[in-house]
C-alpha cells in the first residue's frame, strides 16, 4: 500500500509512480488470479475486472491521475497512461470499466464536479460503471440529428426515446446520455448531457449479442423516465460542447489504453506460436503489425502529453482514432493468420479469446466515429483540402 507520505511524491513524479507501480504489480501472488483468464461471458469478465479495480483502489494505484476533489490522488493523464502500460507489461488485463472511464470521466469531472465527487470514487472501486448513450437508430455519426428527448418539468426531466449500440450498456449502473432538450430543428444547439440510473423506473435494457458471443453493447429504452435536474453534465443546451470536449479523451486516452492492451496481446501471440511452423511471410507480417502498434503509441503519447499539459486537442485527434483502428485490426488479423486452424476450432484462453476479439475488432473502423468520418474531419479541418465537387 502507498503510504500517505509517498502519495504527494508519486502524484508529482510520474517516473517514481511508474517504478513503484511496477514493483507492486510484480511482487507477490495476490494479482495472479487475473492473469491469463478466460471468461465465458461479458458479465463474468466485467465483474472480475471490477474486482481488480477494487484491489488497485485499495492500494491507491488507480486513483492517481484523478483530482483529489473527486476521490483521486492527483497527478495527471500520464499517470493513467502509465497504469495501463504497467498492467499490460505485467500480463494483467486493463479492467474493462476503464474504457468508459477514460471517455466519460473527464467531461463529468470538468462539467459536473459535484456528480464526479459523488460517483467517481465508487467507479474507481469497481462498484459500478457507466455506459455511453449517444447513438440512436437514425443518428449514429450524425449526433446533431438525435431524437431522444428530455423535457423539463420543474426540478426534473422526463426522458423519452431510445439509444442503440450503448457501450457497456448491458452491465452499466448508469448511462451518460446525449439528449435533445431543444427543438428538433435546433440540431446541435438543442442538446444536453445527462446521467441516468440504469435501474430507474421505465428504463429498459436489451443486451445485443455480438458475433464474438459477448454482450458488450445494448439497446436502451426510456419511457418517460424521471431524472433530477442535478444529473445534468454542464448546462442545459451545452451537450454538444460537452461531447466535443469528451472526444479529446475518447481519441487520446482510450487510444493509449488500447495500444497498451494490443502490445500485451502481441507479445502473448508471439509466445504462443514460438517454436511452431509459421506460414510464409510471417516475419514480414509480424514486423508490419508491430509497426502499426508503435505508430499508434508514438502518436497517442504526444496527445496524452498535450492533455496532461492542459492543452485543448482538436480535430487532429482523429489521427489517433484512425491509427487505433489500424492497429486493432492488424494484431487480430495476425493472430488469425499465425494460429491457423486453432484460431477457428480452438477453445479457452489460448485461441477462443483471440477468435472472439477478432470479431469485435471488425467494428473498430466504425465505433466512436467511422474511419471515413475521421478522414473527412482531417481533410476538412486539419489539412484544409478542397471539398469534392457535388455530382
Amino acid at each position: 500500500m502507498v503510504t500517505r507520505t509517498a502519495t504527494a511524491s508519486l502524484a508529482t513524479d510520474v517516473g517514481a509512480y511508474r517504478t513503484s507501480l511496477r514493483a507492486y504489480l510484480r511482487n507477490g501472488d495476490a494479482l495472479d488470479r487475473w492473469r491469463g483468464k478466460h471468461y465465458a461471458s461479458t458479465e463474468h469478465r466485467i465483474a472480475d475486472h471490477a474486482a481488480l479495480m477494487e484491489h488497485l483502489y485499495k492500494d491507491g494505484w488507480n486513483r492517481y491521475g484523478w483530482p483529489a476533489e473527486v476521490g483521486g490522488l492527483d497527478g495527471d493523464e500520464r499517470h493513467r497512461a502509465v497504469l495501463y502500460d504497467e498492467l499490460s507489461a505485467a500480463g494483467l488485463p486493463v479492467p474493462d470499466p476503464h474504457l468508459m472511464l477514460e471517455t466519460l470521466g473527464p467531461p463529468v469531472v470538468h462539467f459536473a464536479p459535484d456528480l464526479a465527487a459523488r460517483y467517481l470514487p465508487e467507479y474507481l472501486r469497481g462498484e459500478n460503471w457507466w455506459g455511453q448513450g449517444f447513438s440512436e437508430p437514425e443518428a449514429g455519426s450524425d449526433l446533431a440529428g438525435l431524437r431522444c428527448r428530455a423535457r423539463r418539468e420543474g426540478d426534473h426531466y422526463v426522458l423519452s426515446g431510445q439509444k442503440l449500440w450503448t457501450s457497456h450498456g448491458a452491465t452499466a449502473s448508469r448511462f451518460v446520455c446525449l439528449v435533445r432538450t431543444g427543438a428538433p430543428e435546433s440540431r446541435h444547439r438543442g442538446l444536453s448531457m445527462i446521467m441516468v440510473d440504469a435501474d430507474a423506473p421505465s428504463v429498459s435494457v436489451r443486451p445485443i449479442a455480438l458475433a464474438s458471443g459477448y454482450q458488450d453493447l445494448a439497446e436502451v429504452f426510456f419511457d418517460d423516465v424521471v431524472v433530477p435536474t442535478d444529473r445534468l453534465i454542464g448546462e442545459e443546451g451545452q451537450g454538444w460542447a460537452v461531447a466535443m470536449y469528451l472526444l479529446q479523451w475518447e481519441r487520446a486516452m482510450y487510444a493509449w489504453l488500447c495500444s497498451a492492451v494490443a502490445l500485451r496481446r502481441f507479445r502473448e501471440l508471439l509466445g504462443q506460436v514460438a517454436g511452431t511452423s509459421l506460414p510464409d511471410g510471417a516475419a514480414t507480417r509480424i514486423g508490419e503489425c508491430y509497426g502499426d502498434i508503435i505508430a499508434l503509441r508514438a502518436r497517442s503519447a504526444q496527445t496524452v502529453r498535450r492533455l496532461a499539459a492542459g492543452e485543448t486537442v482538436g480535430p487532429e485527434a482523429s489521427v489517433d482514432k484512425v491509427l487505433l483502428a489500424t492497429a486493432e485490426i492488424s494484431v487480430h488479423d495476425l493472430a488469425r493468420d499465425l494460429l491457423g486452424t486453432d484460431f477457428v476450432f480452438g477453445a479457452g484462453a489460448d485461441t477462443g479469446d483471440w477468435r472472439a476479439d477478432w470479431w469485435f475488432s471488425r467494428s473498430t473502423t466504425i465505433l466512436g466515429g467511422s474511419a471515413e468520418v475521421q478522414r473527412t474531419i482531417l481533410a476538412d479541418h486539419v489539412l484544409g483540402l478542397p471539398k469534392e465537387p457535388r455530382a
